[in-house]
């Protein structure tokens, strides 16, 4: 049993949306993060860092659901 299985759904739905998504305004830092990705103005290694600390989540929840949906 690998360690994404341990970890119960609703926990990983609540750090995506709690976590992900901090903080809520004026904008979501990972919306701000990925706009700034895009054009190409992601430069300093703490904007860098913050992009993964707020995208960790959700690339968790992608993984859970992909697994979810295979094992059935």
């Amino acid at each position: 049993m690998s360690l994404l299985d341990q970890i119960p759904l609703h926990f990983v739905i609540l750090a995506a949306l709690t976590l992900g998504l901090a903080p809520f305004f004026p904008e979501p830092h990972l919306m701000e993060k990925l706009r700034m990705l895009a054009q190409g103005t992601l430069t300093k290694p703490i904007d860098v860092f913050d992009l993964l600390l707020h995208a960790t989540p959700w690339l968790v929840l992608a993984a859970k659901l992909v697994r979810l949906a295979l094992a059935r």
